[in-house]
């Protein structure tokens, strides 16, 4: 199944990755509850077995336990694993209120913390997971670098930054990736991001491509192990319009004789070469179905009746709330 997908180049690096990756956080929490230990090693070794290899976690995924996992799971199978974990955002186990530190002295211990949890000599890609206003950019990167120097990372990666924070990083010490949000119905990178990072050579790696579910079959709930259950977007009124923005794509999709989240993907990785997502799943169906969307072409008229109905209607309420937006765009 591995033969499906031709791997690509991590941006600035010599990794090779797979043209999709599997995004592990739901795993540990914020998605409901999660899956059991086994559920998720056995949904890890899948993707692997049919040639996922490139697998994003970070320290704060259910307080470490999401790293655990990952070493549980990729026990015997490290070396075929690309790694991708994160540190900066410092939360109290369970709370989601959070504060950043991109500090030297914190990325070297949240480093070596993150190793023991892998079970791993080597990160192979390390991003800072959130940009500490309070802490010039150009420390942070100098520390990754010394990092890497020293072997304990591959690969140097920095999520949800502005523009001018990725030029100045970039100075420093190459960047690999730039993980941020991107979907159909998150379109912020379109702006100045994805030419900047193509510019670059840096790999663009986005999260929820499928919009945390909203461009699949999700719904609110009254579940408050679901952080979804409290962002603007799915709230009331906002969540019932933006449902029929994504109920007008399910007919393109449903014409495409794919699902709503395959189109989404396809639209995703149809935006550049450099761009690799990481959907995230519990659900090895919705993993196959997610890898299969790999397959799926989208011709000129495909995306022009795409960007006819995203044009035509306005996304209502904010990605996060404002606890979740510390450290985004900075």
């Amino acid at each position: 199944m591995s033969g499906r997908m031709t791997l690509k180049t991590l941006g600035n690096s010599d990794i090779k990755i797979s043209p999709i990756g599997l995004g592990c956080m739901g795993l540990s929490e914020f998605y409901g509850q999660p899956i059991s230990e086994k559920q998720g090693c056995e949904l890890i070794l899948h993707a692997l077995d049919q040639g996922v290899n490139f697998f994003d976690t970070a320290d704060m995924y259910g307080g470490g336990h999401n790293e655990k996992l990952l070493a549980k799971a990729l026990n015997t199978r490290r070396e075929e694993a690309v790694i991708a974990t994160k540190f900066g955002i410092v939360r109290e186990n369970g709370e989601y209120a959070r504060t950043i530190s991109g500090k030297p002295e914190y990325v070297r211990k949240s480093c070596h913390e993150s190793l023991r949890r892998l079970e791993t000599d080597y990160i192979d890609l390390y991003y800072i997971h959130r940009v500490d206003k309070n802490t010039p950019i150009e420390e942070t990167i100098s520390e990754m670098s010394r990092l890497m120097e020293e072997g304990k990372i591959r690969a140097i990666g920095i999520s949800e930054a502005s523009a001018e924070t990725i030029r100045r990083a970039h100075a420093v010490h190459p960047l690999s990736a730039l993980q941020s949000e991107y979907s159909m119905l998150t379109r912020d990178p379109e702006t100045e991001i994805l030419d900047l990072t193509n510019g670059l050579g840096i790999s663009f790696v986005p999260y929820s491509p499928i919009c945390r579910g909203l461009l699949s079959n999700w719904k609110p709930s009254e579940d408050k192990s679901d952080f979804r259950n409290m962002l603007p977007r799915f709230q009331g009124e906002a969540y019932d319009s933006n449902k029929t923005i994504a109920d007008s794509l399910a007919r393109i999709a449903e014409d495409k004789g794919c699902t709503l989240a395959q189109l989404s993907l396809a639209w995703v990785c149809a935006q550049g070469e450099n761009i690799v997502p990481i959907p995230g799943t519990t659900k090895i169906k919705n993993l196959d179905s997610n890898i299969e969307a790999t397959q799926v072409n989208l011709s000129n008229d495909d995306l022009t009746a795409i960007e006819t109905i995203l044009t035509a209607n306005t996304v209502q309420g904010n990605r996060y709330t404002d606890e979740g937006m510390k450290g985004v765009n900075i």
